[in-house]
């Protein structure tokens, strides 16, 4: 056993010198130093002393922030569909209580592909999906490539029972961690699909009590128990998981895992029951013939460090300017100097000693065009990252429809960046539709529409066999104000074109508390009116 940890250490040691030879600093100080300039630290190591001010004009952050905040703005639903299968629409008129019974048909397959696009929302919310989203994009921003891993927590409590009477509780349920991209090696960094790779090794930091009781509960013996502990560090541990699949005659493929420590396997192979790779990836800019992306920071540090040098210059030649350095002749001016104001300063002897007691240094003068040039290349560096003026909102327009079109003009080459952010989407739903058909066994989904929140019956293994496409619906984010929206709505409610209901329900998130129990007693008094 200890033979397969060796072989697998040296799979990841081998993955991780690939990504230290990419580019001229290696992919891992090349992000540590994105980083930095990314969050504002863009003096670290230039030895530079104190008695200046170090000024930062971070272009980076503003571009990063900007263009994250546009890919988020939209807010895409998933659409699961069944390949294969005809559809029709009526689907939704499926009654409940035909779910399971006699062979599976068409209308049924299409129902659950309809309550899995619902079941999506309410696993998002669950998992807080918005935040992950904030993690990939960040992530990818400032290292290039993103990684989400779907795996399944035993621990996860559903509020589920498995029997009429409550007794047994439904326990498990897919979970989502954000992976920096230095913890994960793929067997071939040459081939870009996931799907496609003949193994991919995670690395993870663990506290060396909860290895050894995952270890104990998969049977380890005393001697692999004392392997583990001699491999922790201050009571740390480094885990390798080693995904990769096993292909059975038929064409088809099932991906196995096991887990190892460096001197001991944790966990022997066995099936994950999964037939897709559940790690999906977000590349910020993609590379041919490569898994891993490209950050833009890498190539904007050059100009990011000639703002910051050219701005500290200017600022501390205006400081000098306005309080320049003073020249004492300590032969004839034996006093303590305070430069305070109005200090008197006792010069003993001539004239000629008092004239040349104290001067001032006169600083150089900047080239008058030292402004224009410093803003001309921030103005540059915005333009040419696609963040230019009119994107950012800085620009001024003749009327609203001149404004809309310039920042369509101007948001237009994000589009490119956005499809890959939902193409990534896509690949996490159908992993998600991976686990949900080959671990959920027989349990509730729970379902949320405007009538209300209610449970169907699901049996994971009839539908294991189908094969589940995920697409995407987006729905464009609105150029308007929550208070241009709430005008709009209610000029739409004075002109009778929507009655209280429509009005109250699509009034912007946060406008009214307890919008549902507002929107139940408009419904009550329009029932009495009747």
């Amino acid at each position: 056993m200890q033979n397969l940890s060796t072989q697998i250490f040296a799979e990841y040691t081998n993955g991780c010198n690939f990504k230290s030879s990419i580019g001229s600093k290696g992919m891992y100080e090349q992000n540590r130093i994105n980083e930095r300039f990314y969050i504002g630290d863009q003096w670290y190591g230039a030895k530079c002393p104190n008695d200046r001010p170090l000024v930062r004009h971070n272009v980076i952050k503003r571009i990063g922030d900007y263009k994250m905040s546009q890919i988020l703005a939209t807010s895409p639903q998933v659409i699961f569909s069944a390949d294969g299968i005809p559809y029709s629409g009526n689907e939704n008129n499926f009654e409940l209580t035909d779910i399971g019974k006699g062979n599976l048909n068409d209308r049924e397959i299409n129902f659950i592909m309809n309550a899995f696009n619902n079941y999506h929302r309410v696993t998002g919310e669950r998992i807080k999906i918005s935040e992950i989203y904030d993690k990939i994009m960040r992530n990818a921003y400032i290292s290039g490539t993103a990684v989400l891993y779907t795996y399944w927590d035993e621990s996860v409590n559903t509020g589920l029972f498995a029997d009429a009477q409550k007794t047994v509780k439904i326990k498990g349920d897919i979970c989502c961690e954000v992976l920096n991209i230095e913890d994960i090696v793929f067997a071939d960094p040459y081939t870009e699909q996931v799907e496609k790779q003949p193994y991919i090794i995670i690395s993870s930091h663990l506290d060396v009590e909860s290895v050894l009781r995952e270890a104990r509960v998969f049977g380890a013996d005393i001697t692999t128990l004392q392997a583990i502990n001699e491999s922790a560090t201050d009571g740390k541990i480094v885990q390798l998981t080693k995904l990769f699949k096993s292909y059975k005659s038929d064409g088809s493929s099932i991906v196995k895992c096991v887990k190892v420590c460096e001197k001991a396997v944790i966990r022997n192979e066995f099936e994950t029951g999964l037939r897709l790779y559940p790690i999906s990836l977000f590349c910020w800019e993609r590379k041919n013939n490569s898994i891993y992306g490209e950050s833009e920071i890498t190539y904007l540090i050059p100009n990011q460090i000639a703002i910051n040098r050219m701005i500290t210059a200017n600022v501390w030649s205006s400081m000098t300017a306005g309080m320049p350095i003073m020249l004492v002749n300590g032969d004839t001016v034996t006093e303590k100097i305070t430069n305070d104001p109005g200090q008197i300063i006792r010069v003993y002897g001539t004239n000629e000693d008092v004239e040349g007691a104290v001067k001032y240094i006169t600083p150089p003068s900047f080239a008058k065009n030292f402004d224009s040039s410093i803003n001309t290349l921030i103005e540059n560096t915005l333009a040419q990252s696609g963040a230019n003026e009119v994107a950012l909102g800085d620009s001024k327009a003749e009327n609203a429809t001149a404004l809309a079109a310039m920042r369509d003009a101007a948001l237009m080459p994000l589009e490119i960046a956005k499809n890959r952010f939902y193409t990534f989407i896509e690949d996490t739903a159908r992993i998600w539709a991976d686990f949900w058909v080959t671990h959920y066994g027989k349990r509730s989904l729970r379902f949320e529409d405007k009538n209300g929140r209610f449970y169907i019956p699901f049996d994971a293994k009839r539908y294991k066999d189908i094969a589940i496409s995920a697409g995407i619906d987006v729905a464009a984010a609105s150029g308007y104000s929550e208070r241009e929206r709430v005008e709009i709505l209610l000029t739409l409610f004075d002109k009778g074109i929507i009655n209280r209901s429509q009005l109250l329900s699509r009034l912007p998130d946060g406008t009214v508390n307890d919008i549902k129990s507002l929107l139940g007693e408009v419904s009550e008094v329009k029932d009495e009116s009747l």
